[in-house]
């Protein structure tokens, strides 16, 4: 099979245990779109919290694309323009700040532009590390979080210990079925999505607009929100440090975000 598609997921697969970018890893990605291959990057981070690693792969130049919130927004890094966007209805945030008021969760989203995070009640351990892997700053709303969301809004985040989300998953999941897409792409972040988006169902309306179908694209994953792409590539690889769960749905499983598992992909199955 040719392929003409590389899909990456960030945290655990594109960046190592440090969460950078490693020479070889930059490198074989850069050799890639040199062959006139485009490369996505799928990622539940905000579009500030893509661009490090969308500009390490000088993505600008070549004109790759990224997939931020999970898939709800799709640039192309070259022109910088948004080609997809889809929200969560206006009446959702509201109803959210509630439920994480009752269970005592921390609740962000994002200012428009992606300039700050909006963080609805106390600044946990959490919300600031999204916020360091992000590189936005937080603004908090001072119990005003329903009156300050009046924009269209790509996701939502509750945020708390892994023993707490893990409780309230289904209960959100549950309220929420037919509003919103509800999963943990973290044990401590509990994300509320568009209803039906993930990256299978994000990448299939990138795969429109170039002209490719699935069985043309290679999907590099490691956590839960992968699977659905995972399931849904041409060939689905796992990396060796992904979840159990992704390694059993996986056609291929390459070496660990510490050894240059994408390298190897692109060196075995591109180049």
């Amino acid at each position: 099979m040719s392929y003409k598609l590389l899909v990456l997921d960030i945290d655990g697969t594109a960046t190592n245990s440090k969460k950078e970018v490693t020479p070889r890893t930059r490198e074989a990605v850069i050799q890639l779109q040199e062959k006139g291959i485009p490369v996505a990057i799928a990622s539940g981070r905000p579009t500030p919290g893509v661009a490090p690693v969308a500009e390490e792969f000088l993505f600008g130049k070549y004109g790759s694309y990224t997939l931020s919130y999970n898939g709800a927004r799709i640039t192309n890094w070259k022109t910088k323009e948004c080609i997809y966007s889809k929200v969560l209805p206006s009446s959702l945030p509201r109803s959210l700040y509630k439920d994480a008021c009752r269970f005592d969760t921390g609740i962000i989203t994002y200012e428009p532009n992606d300039s700050a995070i909006l963080c609805g009640r106390h600044i946990d351990e959490y919300v600031e590390l999204e916020s360091r892997i992000c590189q936005i700053p937080i603004h908090t709303c001072d119990g005003d979080f329903p009156e300050r969301v009046a924009f269209p809004v790509n996701k939502c985040l509750l945020t708390g210990s892994p023993d707490d989300m893990e409780r309230i998953e289904p209960l959100i999941a549950e309220k929420y079925q037919h509003e919103a897409t509800v999963f943990r792409s973290e044990p401590f972040y509990l994300e509320v999505m568009p209803k039906n988006v993930d990256k299978a169902y994000c990448l299939s309306k990138l795969l429109k607009i170039l002209g490719l179908n699935r069985e043309e694209m290679v999907c590099c994953g490691d956590s839960y929100n992968d699977l659905t792409m995972i399931q849904y590539a041409g060939l689905g690889v796992a990396m060796a440090n992904a979840k159990p769960v992704i390694k059993d749905v996986a056609d291929f499983i390459t070496l660990s975000n510490d050894d240059d598992g994408i390298a190897h992909v692109i060196e075995k199955f591109f180049l």
